[in-house]
């Protein structure tokens, strides 16, 4: 695991925790721009990138 890939992780996945509520076409931009960025970590570390629904805890 690199610490480069472990840090996008943990960045995109507040960014999208902070943005998932917004009702807002930029707060629901910033939470994919989160989820992009976490699955981007996760694809450095040769971990599966998660594509199950926000909020569903399933990869």
């Amino acid at each position: 695991m690199s610490i480069k890939g472990e840090i996008k992780e943990a960045a995109g996945y507040v960014k999208e925790e902070a943005n998932e509520h917004g009702k807002s076409a930029k707060s629901q931009q910033k939470a994919q721009e989160g989820r992009d960025l976490r699955n981007e970590g996760r694809i450095e570390d040769g971990k599966p990138p998660k594509t199950g629904k926000p909020g569903s805890d399933k990869a």
